[in-house]
């Protein structure tokens, strides 16, 4: 079965994403582990990629869609695939189509803006280990201290809420059309995430047909 995901930043689609690879046993595939895994390769396309990056340039759409077409026709990529962040615009989905790239579904996990807001400004990272906190959901016991290890947690710069309303702002202008383009193709399925990740990986895991 091949997979798109999509998903507003904080609305939790890497993660489903990633359940329904490990159950279905398909690879998830990133555009920037993809383009990295390319150049380190030195194939074709991922000299092209290089050579744009080198240049300061955005990579091409078609060096993108080449980069994929040759990832999904690796072995690992015989049951099916998730694409976890590309497409991103509709005209990349539309040059998707172009090139031949079938794809069966299209999940969108949907979480309302405000709720992500609340989720993403109360995230809390450990700037010694790493652990990551929310002070709502999953707070430290001592307020600024990480429970691990001691040193001192802090808000990410992704993570802070101008950046979080700026990319949800880029999401809704240049993403959100994909619904209504995979819509009209009959292959849009919408998940509605829920408070606990676990019910929302049930219900994904449903509408891939997986359970």
């Amino acid at each position: 079965m091949n997979l798109i995901f999509l998903g507003a930043p904080g609305a939790g689609k890497g993660t489903q994403a990633e359940v329904v690879s490990d159950t279905l046993g398909i690879p998830q595939i990133s555009t920037g582990n993809m383009l990295r895994e390319a150049v380190k390769n030195g194939t074709e396309y991922g000299l092209k990629a290089k050579e744009a990056m080198d240049a300061g340039a955005l990579v091409s759409d078609e060096i993108v869609i080449g980069i994929l077409k040759d990832r999904i026709a690796q072995d690992d990529c015989q049951k099916g695939f998730i694409l976890d962040g590309f497409p991103r615009t509709v005209p990349q989905a539309e040059a998707l189509d172009a090139m031949g790239v079938k794809i069966d579904k299209v999940v969108e996990i949907f979480v309302p803006d405000d709720t992500i807001k609340k989720r993403v400004s109360g995230r809390r990272v450990c700037q010694g280990c790493g652990a990551s906190y929310h002070v709502e959901y999953k707070p430290t016991k001592v307020e600024g201290v990480c429970d691990k290890c001691g040193d001192k947690t802090v808000v990410r710069k992704d993570d802070q809420p101008e950046v979080v309303l700026d990319r949800l702002a880029t999401y809704h202008e240049k993403t959100a059309p994909l619904r209504d383009y995979y819509e009209k193709q009959g292959k849009l399925v919408t998940v509605e995430g829920q408070e606990e990740v676990a019910d929302t990986s049930k219900l994904t895991l449903s509408a891939v047909g997986a359970v």
